[in-house]
């Protein structure tokens, strides 16, 4: 009984490491650094020819390139100030061409902002990312 405890145990501590990977890494640098309202931060992370779906709230709309990108996070992060985040259900999908992070985040400040989050990353880049305003989350 005790080594089948044993290779449980082990088997779940392996299975939830191999549910995080390098681009869940960069998600969560990402989103830490929108909790943190640090603009700097947060567009450092994308590449000349990213794009930014923001899919519901004030912001809805589609942006591209860095300069567009980093404007509406400089308007969300003014709003907001600093906020809490709260990841669940990080899935992360990889193969040679690049690694895509869909998780649920839900963005405490004034009031709770639940986003279903998608971020695909191509060579260490954020190419393409969906903020989708999801209040069922």
């Amino acid at each position: 009984m005790r080594i089948l405890f044993t290779s449980a145990l082990a088997f779940g501590l392996m299975a939830g490491a191999a549910l995080a990977g390098p681009a869940a890494d960069k998600a969560q640098a990402h989103i830490d650094a929108i909790a943190k309202g640090d603009v700097t931060a947060i567009t450092a992370h994308y590449d000349n020819a990213s794009t930014l779906q923001w899919v519901g709230g004030p912001l809805d709309g589609a942006y591209t390139g860095p300069e567009k990108i980093k404007d509406v996070w400089a308007k969300f992060t003014k709003g907001q100030g600093p906020l809490k985040a709260s990841v669940a259900n990080v899935m992360e999908s990889a193969n040679p061409k690049g690694s895509t992070v869909i998780s649920n985040v839900t963005f405490q400040g004034q009031s709770p902002i639940k986003v279903r989050y998608v971020m695909t990353f191509r060579e260490d880049k954020l190419v393409n990312e969906v903020w989708q305003i999801d209040p069922n989350l």
